[in-house]
């Protein structure tokens, strides 16, 4: 973070110092919320949880090095406390975005966010510092904890933002205003909170109406809910897609052997050729997202397609892949699940298993209301439609429909099995898998199948494989 003394920071978050014997000892490191990632130079921001006040911490982070402690009440060792923590971490992070001047990127999508952030942060370094989004901290409470991490060398600002309602996305980008917004879908994921695509489409849609005059909005020409949201913003309007009429587009689209995809990327400054480390097609499409953010920002076509060739996966099981030994491939795409990332793994799982054994281990897709029942039943219809060899539906209800899915789609005999948890599927799995075999894990988090997959990656799990 910028340097910032206590009493400006007091004054910023409209609080009050308690037991500070000096107001304007400075600020110089990160401000968190987890005791253990304190460091000297600190600001611990005290926030009261289900099972752990952070208040209780307050005289160990101070003893640790944290200058002073955010807090809703005075705490007997350095603090400033605030009527809400959440809404003054907010207030310090908007005012230090102001004092930057930073170029502030935001995202938003159904899926692809995290993959997407990612890839923006890899290719926009290579130009300036930048920081980004760790992992998925993307709500009210991570997106100014990331924006706090920014220094006075910052040029880029990579932010992702999430959404759960109407209003979510306008609150985010009221904290750290972007100038450029991208939109990279409106699927079905937490459809039964917003209550439909039209709704999920509003509140995603509320990124590009934040954008000033001079910014940009960068919109999925592929997908007609992104692209009608050109009329929502007063900003300058850049599609991206495979479509014709997109302005940064791929094509000659296609698989290498080992089901990474390739193209010929197409933006108004050129054109190159790319070939990605990353598994499936699906990452064309945030590729091009990738890259129309960076030409907005000035590079060439030739220096995004180096970027994107060398790019990696920076979050952890998301289609993490590790080569056993054996033969064996594991393929965690575990972090979470909705439809289209379902369908975008299975598919890919298809490309990298070509003329060898598929397993799809999958579990419940969250969120879903009225539709849960028909989007499991296609998934399980989908992994037969793509001769995956073996699916494995672990769980509850949810796990039986994808199991009825594929056994209504031809799926007989020992094609399909429904196992009651992840230590049934490691079992299964641990008895059964063969060298050559290619296995896709994949589920919403409260199934818990990232066990699985590292359970069978074993230590090679922690970070998977080089791709190149």
């Amino acid at each position: 973070m910028i340097a910032l003394s206590l009493a400006e920071i007091a004054a910023v978050v409209g609080g009050q110092t308690h037991d500070i014997p000096d107001p304007s000892a400075l600020v110089t490191g990160p401000v968190v919320r987890d005791s253990r990632e304190v460091v000297p130079g600190s600001l611990f921001a005290a926030f009261v949880g289900e099972r752990v006040d952070g208040h209780d911490y307050a005289a160990r982070v101070v003893g640790d090095g944290a200058v002073a402690v955010l807090a809703s009440r005075p705490v007997g060792v350095p603090a400033i406390v605030v009527d809400d923590v959440q809404a003054a971490l907010g207030a310090l992070a908007r005012h230090v975005v102001r004092r930057l001047g930073a170029t502030l990127v935001g995202l938003t999508g159904s899926a692809g966010k995290t993959s997407t952030k990612d890839l923006i942060a890899q290719v926009l370094r290579r130009k300036a510092p930048t920081v980004f989004t760790p992992g998925s901290l993307n709500n009210e409470i991570g997106l100014p904890l990331t924006a706090l991490t920014a220094t006075e060398e910052t040029r880029f600002l990579v932010l992702e933002m999430g959404a759960r309602g109407i209003g979510h996305i306008r609150y985010l980008a009221g904290l750290t205003p972007p100038r450029i917004g991208l939109v990279l879908n409106v699927g079905t994921a937490h459809i039964g909170e917003f209550g439909g695509r039209e709704q999920i489409a509003l509140a995603k849609g509320e990124l590009v109406e934040a954008l000033p005059e001079d910014g940009a909005a960068i919109l999925n020409a592929d997908d007609p809910l992104v692209r009608a949201m050109a009329s929502r913003t007063k900003a300058k309007v850049v599609l991206f897609g495979e479509s014709a009429e997109a302005d940064v587009r791929a094509e000659n689209v296609r698989l290498t052997d080992n089901g990474q995809p390739a193209f010929r990327l197409h933006t108004p400054s050129g054109a190159s050729d790319v070939t990605m480390r990353l598994y499936g097609e699906h990452h064309v499409s945030n590729a091009l997202a990738a890259a129309a953010v960076a030409h907005e920002l000035g590079m060439s076509a030739a220096e995004i397609a180096t970027a994107l060739s060398e790019a990696g996966s920076l979050s952890r099981w998301r289609m993490e892949v590790t080569e056993r030994p054996d033969g064996v491939t594991i393929v965690n795409d575990a972090y979470n699940a909705n439809p289209e990332s379902v369908r975008a793994a299975l598919r890919a799982l298809a490309a990298m298993g070509k003329g060898r054994r598929t397993w799809a281990v999958l579990g419940k897709m969250a969120e879903l209301g009225d539709e849960a029942l028909a989007e499991h039943d296609a998934v399980g219809r989908l992994a037969v439609r793509l001769n995956v060899s073996k699916l494995v539906a672990v769980g509850g209800i949810e796990a039986s429909w994808l199991q009825l899915g594929a056994y209504n789609e031809g799926s007989w005999g020992e094609e399909s099995v429904h196992v009651s948890d992840a230590q049934a599927a490691i079992d299964l799995l641990r008895s059964e898998l063969r060298p050559g075999d290619v296995v896709l894990v994949k589920a919403s988090r409260s199934v818990g199948l990232e066990r699985v997959a590292e359970a069978l990656a074993g230590a090679g799990a922690e970070g998977g494989v080089d791709a190149r």
